[in-house]
């Protein structure tokens, strides 16, 4: 049985097959039920994925503070024009934004791997099927290689940006999709590596700073950027260029930066775009002023 100790194990262990396949073989062992009820399961996120995007593109989406909604309505429509990404990244956009601004509004939303990186998996793979690129079994499975990578980093580093800063979270989050990229262009499991490693490197040090202490500003915002970040880092790796630096090194690097981070920039709301002059007039339209 896989001991998810590192990403080197996972790609060693896969030799010549796919890293989902022996992933899910290995998790239907370890729990003792059929390969399929396991998969089944797996297909249940993808669908809460699917039905976030939808949702969370509503014109009329607001979060519970009033802060922000409607973002991923508006880079839909955006989209249509091709923007200057194109067509198909400014869709991926805003699928990402509609999942982050659907959970501001207490929608239902997969954690991959936290609330506050939502919307990155959905902008990856729900626009990949969305396009036809991708049949819906080959994404559910490459949601097991991300899967996979995920438990690795919780537990070599962390997911939560309160213990590692938004690296934690978006970080992470990007570094999963952009596997899970990789596997479903055909991708070997080394490149899956490659990815994850690239994409980690990318967003070493990006702190943790809610406006208000919402998962509102700047985070919905920052999904999209992990969304850019995987698909250029899973580009990069199908290309043929390696990370140099392993992904468990990088991982490694993410624990060091996160425990150096002060704890005013790990989700407490006490530094970063929380203490620009702005940031402290959102707070107190939410929540009031202060008492002195």
């Amino acid at each position: 049985m896989l001991q998810y100790d590192s990403i080197d194990e996972i790609v060693k262990a896969s030799g010549e097959n796919k890293i989902s396949e022996i992933v899910l073989a290995d998790q239907a062992k370890a729990m003792d039920v059929p390969a399929e009820e396991i998969f089944a399961r797996m297909e249940k996120n993808f669908d809460v994925m699917c039905e976030a995007v939808k949702s969370g593109q509503d014109e009329n989406i607001k979060s519970m503070s009033g802060l922000t909604g409607g973002e991923g309505f508006k880079m839909k429509n955006y989209s249509e024009t091709g923007g200057l990404s194109g067509k198909f990244m400014t869709k991926a956009m805003s699928m990402a934004l509609a999942v982050a601004g659907y959970n501001a509004s207490m929608g239902k939303i997969v954690a991959t791997p936290t609330a506050g990186s939502c919307g990155i998996m959905p902008g990856c793979l729900v626009s990949l099927y969305d396009e036809g690129r991708a049949t819906k079994k080959d994404i559910v499975m490459s949601m097991f290689t991300s899967g996979a990578f995920g438990i690795v980093i919780a537990k070599n580093a962390s997911i939560a940006g309160a213990q590692g800063g938004c690296q934690a979270e978006c970080g992470s989050a990007s570094g999963m999709a952009a596997a899970a990229l990789v596997e479903l262009m055909g991708g070997t499991p080394q490149q899956c590596a490659d990815a994850c490693a690239i994409a980690i490197a990318n967003q070493l040090g990006l702190v943790c700073d809610p406006v208000a202490g919402l998962v509102e500003i700047p985070c919905i915002k920052r999904n999209v950027s992990g969304v850019m970040i995987a698909f250029s880092s899973a580009d990069m790796a199908l290309a043929g260029i390696k990370a140099y630096i392993p992904v468990d090194e990088c991982i490694s690097a993410m624990r060091n930066v996160g425990d150096a981070l002060i704890p005013a920039l790990k989700e407490t709301a006490l530094g970063g775009l929380a203490q620009t002059p702005t940031g402290k007039l959102l707070r107190e339209k939410v929540f009031g002023k202060e008492k002195e």
